[in-house]
């Protein structure tokens, strides 16, 4: 536990299912997937412990040792975490009761037992509150906890989850990928992600910076496929990232992950010019 944890409580704010796309995303990392230890912590996890409990859910379901480390700033939060977990012990709650989860107090430094290091650091909506100059810092002071190999995911989500998007930073602090990820049905434009972009993206959005290119040719391209909207939103996403890949976007991935209303690029491509 960490007597003096860096950082600021957040606003608290969360809610069923609000991380469900970033779940997913984690799920289906390798840095999670390969990890000798796979714990993951959910970093700034907010006034409920609802979003550790479903990502323990779902990643047990690719690897059944997978450990979630809860962490927040302020002390009624982790209480009122230990009190929902030992409801779930009982077997009362939609969660399994062996669910391998534990909450504890800390910030940015991320302090884990035992001297262990994360495979996933999850800090969703964490960095909001933030300037955008104090985001280097705290990417690297919770990326030197991760282990060789993992993965510290940083980014932002609409309140009922339909609109995230994230960077993976690497161990040494450095951002390494960019993603988008949308609830497709009922989408009116690609770019209604620009209310939630990262901190170190999110005033980046205006003429001139890549972010802005980005966003306006994903718009263009949307529109543009408007006449596959009769065989649904999916084929509709799909033409849109496919013609900005033909641009020459260095879109990642492939049609799978496309079909989920994801879109990754290199976090060059959208990376903020100095």
């Amino acid at each position: 536990m960490a007597s003096s944890p860096l950082g600021r409580p957040t606003r608290g704010t969360t809610g069923t299912n609000r991380l469900r796309r970033n779940d997913r995303w984690i799920a289906a990392s390798d840095a999670f997937r390969r990890a000798a230890d796979p714990l993951v912590v959910d970093l700034g996890y907010g006034a409920s412990g609802v979003t550790a409990f479903e990502l323990a859910t779902r990643l047990r379901r690719v690897r059944p040792d997978a450990e979630i480390l809860g962490l927040e700033i302020d002390p009624a939060r982790v209480a009122a975490a230990d009190e929902q977990l030992a409801e779930v012990r009982t077997g009362r709650t939609p969660f399994a009761p062996d669910l391998r989860v534990s909450f504890a107090r800390g910030g940015f430094e991320t302090p884990v037992p035992g001297g262990r290091r994360a495979a996933v650091i999850r800090a969703m909506n964490v960095l909001r509150q933030y300037d955008e100059t104090d985001v280097p810092a705290a990417w690297h002071a919770m990326a030197s906890r991760l282990a060789d190999g993992g993965l510290l995911v940083e980014g932002t989500c609409d309140e009922i989850g339909r609109v995230a998007s994230w960077v993976d930073v690497r161990q040494n602090g450095t951002p390494a990928r960019f993603t988008v990820s949308l609830r497709l049905a009922e989408l009116e434009r690609p770019s209604i992600v620009a209310e939630r972009l990262p901190k170190a993206l999110i005033h980046r959005n205006v003429p001139g910076e890549r972010v802005h290119e980005l966003l306006a040719g994903l718009d263009r391209e949307w529109d543009r496929a408007a006449p596959l909207s009769t065989f649904g939103a999916t084929q509709r996403f799909l033409a849109a990232v496919a013609a900005l890949r033909d641009q020459g976007w260095p879109v990642l991935g492939g049609r799978t992950r496309w079909r989920l209303g994801e879109l990754t690029l290199p976090w060059a491509a959208v990376a903020p010019l100095p």
